[in-house]
């Protein structure tokens, strides 16, 4: 994935046909971070915590919920990806770039979740925890190229 060019509103990205078939694979793994994982208060001495927590986890799995739906829309939109001779043009605006980097940053993390929150990546990486690191790596090389179009467009 590179960023072909920008403007101060649009992002022009080509990726080649495998990139464009990972990518999408990569999308359709979220939301990744578990719901549990939000907790409102670390010290678990706020007033309601049960009800207040259960508000926040149906308020998170609404937000997700519609979160997919517009990454599913976005990605079916015909006017967003168009075939090159030995590739795609993947057409951004920034504000889609800023939301992308938000779903990206969920899969990282809730990869990283996953593999139970290593710091060092190699010892745990076998056939059963590939996939995650597949995708928490994928994902954070996404969010690098996205972030390098916003610093360049700005």
């Amino acid at each position: 994935m590179r960023l072909i060019r920008s403007s101060k509103d649009k992002f022009l990205f080509y990726l080649g046909k495998l990139e464009k078939h990972l990518l999408l694979e990569l999308f359709k793994l979220y939301p990744r971070i578990p719901s549990a994982g939000q907790p409102l208060s670390r010290s678990g001495k706020l007033p309601e915590q049960e009800a207040n927590q259960r508000l926040l986890e149906e308020a998170l799995a609404e937000q997700r919920a519609e979160n997919k739906k517009q990454l599913q829309a976005l990605l079916a939109d015909s006017h967003r990806f168009a075939e090159m001779e030995k590739g795609w043009q993947l057409s951004l605006s920034r504000a889609d770039v800023e939301w992308l980097l938000q779903i990206l940053n969920d899969i990282r993390v809730g990869s990283w979740i996953r593999l139970g929150s290593p710091e060092d990546r190699s010892e745990k990486l076998n056939h059963k925890t590939a996939p995650d690191f597949w995708a928490m790596q994928t994902s954070g090389f996404v969010e690098m190229r996205l972030l390098e179009a916003l610093e360049e467009g700005t």
